[in-house]
């Protein structure tokens, strides 16, 4: 996990969810952030604008996603992959 890639989308969930950064972990859902369905949606146009990625997410059929969203360390998870393959 590079610290640049975590500390850009924590601060994108912590701005939709309007909390401090240091308020979340890794183990923080989406929904335990208190971000519902259109923020989670936001959250995901917002990082892949900031990482120039496509997110395989389906907001209709969410748990159908290639993209896990159950915790914000998957997310850092499933995005370094991502950011990997588009080298």
């Amino acid at each position: 996990m590079t610290a640049e890639i975590r500390d850009r989308i924590v601060a994108i969930i912590a701005e939709q969810a309007m909390l401090d950064p240091a308020e979340i972990n890794l183990e923080t859902s989406p929904q335990d952030a208190g971000i519902d369905s259109l923020g989670l949606v936001e959250s995901i146009f917002a990082i892949e604008e900031a990482f120039d990625i496509s997110i395989p997410f389906n907001a209709n059929e969410p748990e159908k996603s290639e993209f896990d969203i159950s915790t914000l360390g998957s997310i850092i998870a499933a995005v370094e992959k991502l950011v990997a393959e588009k080298v």
